[in-house]
């Protein structure tokens, strides 16, 4: 008798959907959403996004989904209308046979200048419970129909907006815990942020991604204790980086800054916020008054070869005459 190899049978296949390298990302960074059946190959995918409709969703197949046809859907250069929440499913055989939908992965894309500002008060990436938070979205056109929705631990996305206007007012619990952002009627999403409710240690930190140049102060905060006396340690993406001070400050911020950060106190850890470092505006002008420079110091270097030429020329005439 052989050994005994165990057999399992499931009405349905299991699919995972992963991201990679992570789910918050900066225009023209790359990301690769990966469908995986357990166990099992030889799968064809399908990819969607997730839009809410009424008091349902709507499962949209992307328009290039035959991209994805290995299980790995990649976007070399994500710009802000990627920003959403995805799903995939699988399928093979004859007849054929679908797996259930995975669970939902969101792709969170800052830009430098999106077309809409949600405006968070108090403007921080977290909060502690029973705090008032005040959500609202400005656009720069003056134009009507954004809503503030909300993606959570449950993977739903809620309206948070009322019916009448873009703003959105909340009591805290830690059930409010999210991803907030703002949605056109025509579905476009914009300007993810990344809200935290905690009951214990909070780290003030920027709601919005911190241009390069800037300065960066942190805070930890205890609800029963004024800043001035707060003394903690700071991390960045697990590794300690100041000990024992009331604030952490970066007089001037780069790309290598960016990362997760967190705090610690006698009285506990605060959760982890992602800070986001985007190029600065000025660098980008530099860049293009490089390229004028550069382009008019070769036209005069041409323009005076010509005429030297020119003039060598006519010398040369001059003697043969």
């Amino acid at each position: 008798m052989s050994d005994a190899v165990p057999l399992t049978v499931s009405d349905r296949a299991q699919t995972a959907l992963n991201v990679s390298p992570q789910n918050w990302l900066t225009e023209g960074d790359s990301a690769t959403l990966i469908c995986e059946v357990y166990g099992s190959t030889g799968w064809t995918f399908s990819w969607y996004i997730i839009t809410p409709s009424g008091k349902g969703y709507i499962y949209e197949p992307l328009s290039d989904s035959s991209r994805g046809a290995g299980g790995k859907y990649t976007v070399s250069s994500v710009a802000l209308k990627h920003t959403g929440v995805y799903m995939c499913e699988a399928e093979r055989g004859k007849p054929n046979f679908k797996t259930d939908m995975s669970n939902t992965q969101p792709l969170w894309v800052t830009g430098v200048s999106p077309p809409v500002s949600l405006v968070i008060s108090p403007s921080r990436a977290q909060h502690f419970t029973s705090d008032s938070l005040s959500l609202s979205c400005e656009d720069k056109s003056n134009s009507t129909g954004w809503g503030v929705r909300r993606y959570g631990d449950s993977w739903l996305i809620n309206d948070c907006s009322s019916q009448t206007e873009s703003t959105c007012t909340i009591s805290l619990t830690t059930s409010d815990t999210g991803v907030y952002w703002c949605q056109s009627e025509s579905g476009e999403n914009y300007n993810p942020v990344n809200i935290t409710v905690h009951s214990g240690v909070i780290l003030e930190s920027p709601v919005h991604p911190v241009t390069e140049g800037d300065t960066l102060t942190l805070h930890c905060l205890y609800k029963s204790t004024t800043p001035a006396k707060l003394r903690a340690d700071f991390y960045k993406d697990g590794s300690l980086v100041q000990s024992q001070t009331s604030e952490m400050i970066i007089t001037a911020v780069s790309k290598s800054h960016e990362g997760f950060y967190y705090c610690k106190r006698p009285e506990g850890e605060s959760p982890k916020s992602w800070i986001s470092v985007r190029a600065s505006g000025s660098e980008s002008q530099i860049s293009v008054f490089n390229i004028l420079s550069s382009g008019l110091a070769a036209c005069l270097y041409l323009l005076v070869t010509v005429v030297l030429i020119v003039k060598c020329c006519r010398m040369r005439g001059n003697t043969t005459e």
